[in-house]
C-alpha cells in the first residue's frame, strides 16, 4: 500500500459519539474481548455484501474472488489488525459510518447506560455501536479501506484516538476491503498473545462461513492458516452441533451478549427445500415497540447472503425472533418486490410461524419458568397476533398468560386452559379491563364474582381491550366483559332474586338522573355490588376507556362513551341519598357518588378539586351545600 496522502482533514464526531467514546475510553469492562467479536462480525458482513453485489457485477471481485478474513498481531509495535477483502468503503462512507452512525441507535444506547458496568457492556452489540468497542483496548484506531469497484487511488484512511475527533485522508490502496488496526494500550498484552487471539476466534467466529486466517507465531514465512471451521453452522447436521455453538451463532447474528432462551433448527426437503435456524431471545431489544424499525431474519439463497432484514418470513407480532433462512427454491437474482410476491415465501412464512408457536407451546408446557421469563419480556407483543393472525388465533390464545382473581398478586400466571379446567362446565370466560394492575383488584364490578367464587381475568395492559375485540371465543367458550351491559352471572337462580324497583326507588332513580343529566345514560339499581355504593356500566357496543386512550394517543377521534350508573340500595350512603330531602345536599351527594365510581375504576376525575370540596363537606356534616359544583 502506498502511503501517499491527499486531502487530509480533521473532523469532529457527532455529539452522541463523543459521549460514547468517552465511555469506551474511561470505563473498564469484564469482557473486553467483545471488540474482537465485533470487528470479525463487521468483516464478515462486508464479505457477505460483496458476495451478494458480485452476483450482478462479477468484476467487483477483481483478482481476488476468494473471500476471507485475516487477523494479525505485531508485538513489537503493539498492533492488532483485522482485515477483510469485502465490499470496502469510500471516503464519504467511512466519514458517515464511523463519524456519525446516524442509524445506529447511539442515543438510545447512552440513555440505557447505568452504573452497572457489566450490564452496560452487554448493550454494546445490541445497539449497533460495536466498532467503538475497539477503544476499550486501543489507544488509537486506524481504518484503511478501498471500496470494491473504485480505482486504487481512491483508498481512504481514518484515524482516531477516541478524543472527540478523527482524521480522514485519501491514499492509494491496492487491495479492496477494509483493515482495522488497533494500537493497543499498555495494559492489554493479552491481545498480543497469538494463542489467546486464536482461542477467541474459535469462540466467536467458528460458525462464520468465511475462513478467518492467522499466521502461526512459529512460522517464519508467516503462512496464513484457517483458525475457524469456515462452514455455515446451519448447514451442518444438528447432531454435530453443540449447544455452545448454537449460542455463539445467536450472539453473532443478533449482536446480543445474552444467551438465547430457546432455538429451533430444521431442514425441510421435498416440495420446498430450505433450512431455518430460529431463536427466541431472553430479553427484549430496546426498540421492540417501534413497529416501523426494519427487522427480520437473515436470508440466504443457496448459502449466498441476501439481506439481514427479511421481514417477509415471519409476521410482525413475532418480530422478536432472530435467526436465518436459507432457501434453495428462490432465485438468486430475485428482487425485493418479487420476493414479497413469490408463493414460496408465503408457504415458508406459514411454516415458520407454526414452528415458532410450537416452540413456544413446548416451552410453556415443559419449561414453565423459562416461559414465564419469555412472557414477561414478549407477552405484550405476542398478544398482537390475535388481531393480525386469524389462522393461528387459537394457538396464540393458548399461549397467553393472565393475572386473574386467583393469581398471587399481579402475576400473569394463569392460562385460558387453567381457567376452563377450574371453572367446570361454565360456557363463559369473564374478564375486566382497567388502566392499572394495582387498582384493578379493588374494582367494584368484581364484588359479586368474589362472593360467588367465580374467576375473572384482570386485564390491565394498554392493548388488552383492543386484543379482546379479536378474541370472541376460545375452545367453544365465549368471553364476557363484566363491566358491560346487564349481568346474569349464574343464570335462572340469580335472575329470580332480581325484583323490579319499587315506586319509591323509581322516583329516587329519576331524581339522581335529573342531577347527573348527560353525565350518565341511565341510573338503575345494581345487582352486582356487595360492598361498594356505586359503579359505572358501559353498554355492550360502547367504546371502552382503554380504546379511547389508544385512539387519542394515535391522533384519532375517540367518541366518548356515556355509561350507566348503578347504585347499591343496601349501602348506607345510597340510603342516605335516598332519604335526603334537601335538594342542594341531594345534588351534591349524587355527584359525589358518580365521582367515587369513576375513581373506583382507576380513572381520573375532570375536576378533582371540586370532588375534594364535596367530600370535605360530607365529612364535617356541613349545613352548606356546594351548589356551584353541580352542572
Amino acid at each position: 500500500m502506498s502511503m501517499k496522502k491527499t486531502n487530509k482533514e480533521t473532523v469532529g464526531f457527532q455529539a452522541e459519539v463523543k459521549q460514547l467514546l468517552h465511555l469506551m475510553v474511561h470505563s473498564l469492562y469484564s469482557n473486553k474481548e467483545i471488540f474482537l467479536r465485533e470487528l470479525i462480525s463487521n468483516a464478515s458482513d462486508a464479505n457477505d455484501k460483496l458476495r451478494f453485489q458480485a452476483l450482478g457485477q462479477e468484476d467487483l471481485l477483481e483478482d481476488s474472488p476468494e473471500l476471507h478474513i485475516s487477523v494479525s498481531v505485531d508485538k513489537g509495535q503493539r498492533l492488532l489488525c483485522v482485515t477483510d477483502n469485502g465490499i470496502g468503503m469510500s471516503r464519504a462512507e467511512i466519514t458517515q459510518q464511523l463519524g456519525t452512525i446516524a442509524h445506529s441507535g447511539t442515543t438510545e444506547f447512552l440513555e440505557s447506560l447505568s452504573d452497572d458496568q457489566q450490564k452496560d457492556s452487554q448493550l454494546i452489540g445490541q445497539f449497533g455501536v460495536g466498532f467503538y468497542s475497539s477503544f476499550i483496548v486501543a489507544q488509537e484506531v486506524e481504518v484503511v479501506s478501498r471500496k470494491a469497484g473504485l480505482p486504487k487511488s481512491e483508498g481512504v484512511r481514518w484515524t482516531s484516538k477516541g478524543d472527540g475527533e478523527f482524521t480522514v485522508e485519501s491514499i492509494v490502496r491496492a487491495d479492496r476491503g477494509t483493515s482495522v488496526i488497533l494500537k493497543l494500550k499498555a495494559d492489554e498484552d493479552e491481545f498480543l498473545d497469538g494463542n489467546r487471539v486464536r482461542n477467541l476466534i474459535r469462540e466467536y467466529a467458528d460458525h462464520i462461513s468465511f475462513p478467518v486466517q492467522m499466521a502461526s507465531e512459529n512460522d517464519e514465512e508467516g503462512e496464513q492458516q484457517t483458525v475457524n471451521r469456515a462452514k455455515a453452522l446451519w448447514t451442518r447436521p444438528r447432531a454435530e452441533i453443540k449447544d455452545d455453538e448454537y449460542v455463539e451463532f445467536y450472539k453473532y447474528i443478533s449482536r446480543d451478549l445474552t444467551d438465547p432462551l430457546v432455538w429451533a433448527h430444521n431442514k425441510v426437503e421435498g416440495k420446498r427445500e430450505y433450512t431455518s435456524l430460529l431463536y427466541i431471545p431472553a430479553a427484549a431489544p430496546f426498540d421492540l415497540w417501534n413497529r416501523e424499525v426494519p427487522r427480520g431474519v437473515k436470508l440466504y439463497i443457496q448459502r449466498v447472503f441476501i439481506t439481514d432484514e427479511a421481514t417477509q418470513f415471519l409476521p410482525l407480532y413475532l418480530r422478536f425472533v432472530r435467526g436465518i433462512v436459507d432457501s434453495s427454491d428462490l432465485s438468486l437474482n430475485i428482487s425485493r418486490e418479487m420476493l414479497q410476491q413469490d408463493p414460496n415465501v408465503s408457504a415458508i412464512k406459514t411454516a415458520l410461524t407454526k414452528r415458532v408457536l410450537d416452540v413456544l407451546k413446548r416451552l410453556a408446557t415443559k419449561e414453565v419458568e423459562k416461559y414465564r421469563s419469555f412472557w414477561e419480556q414478549f407477552g405484550l407483543v405476542l398478544k398482537e397476533g390475535l388481531a393480525e393472525d386469524f389462522n393461528n388465533r387459537e394457538k396464540i390464545a393458548g399461549l397467553l398468560r393472565f393475572n386473574t382473581t386467583m393469581s398471587e398478586g399481579a402475576k400473569q400466571d394463569r392460562s385460558l386452559d387453567n381457567y376452563i379446567s377450574d371453572s367446570g362446565e361454565k360456557d363463559i370466560i369473564y374478564y375486566i379491563c382497567a388502566d392499572s394492575a394495582s387498582s384493578i383488584r379493588a374494582n367494584p364490578h368484581l364484588e359479586i364474582f368474589d362472593d360467588k367464587g367465580v374467576e375473572v381475568l384482570l386485564l390491565s395492559d394498554r392493548i388488552d381491550e383492543w386484543v379482546m375485540q379479536h378474541l370472541p371465543e376460545y375452545k367453544g367458550k365465549s368471553f364476557r366483559d363484566i363491566a358491560r351491559g346487564d349481568l346474569d352471572l349464574i343464570g335462572k337462580a340469580d335472575a329470580e332474586t332480581k325484583t323490579q324497583p319499587s315506586k319509591e326507588q323509581k322516583h329516587f332513580l329519576k331524581r339522581v338522573k335529573r342531577v347527573l343529566r348527560d353525565k350518565v345514560d341511565e341510573v338503575r339499581i345494581s345487582y352486582r355490588l356487595k360492598e361498594s355504593a356505586a359503579c359505572l356500566v358501559l353498554g355492550d357496543q360502547d367504546l371502552g376507556y382503554q380504546m379511547q386512550k389508544l385512539l387519542k394517543a394515535t391522533g384519532s377521534e375517540a367518541p366518548e362513551s356515556v355509561p350507566s350508573l348503578e347504585l347499591n340500595p343496601s349501602h348506607p350512603l345510597v340510603q342516605r341519598l335516598e332519604g335526603e330531602i334537601n335538594e342542594e345536599k341531594f345534588d351534591s351527594l349524587a355527584v359525589l357518588l358518580l365521582e367515587e365510581a369513576i375513581i373506583a375504576e382507576g380513572r381520573q376525575l375532570d375536576e378533582p378539586a371540586a370532588f375534594v370540596r364535596r367530600l370535605n363537606r360530607l365529612l364535617i356534616n356541613s349545613d352548606d351545600a356546594d351548589t356551584q359544583d353541580v352542572d
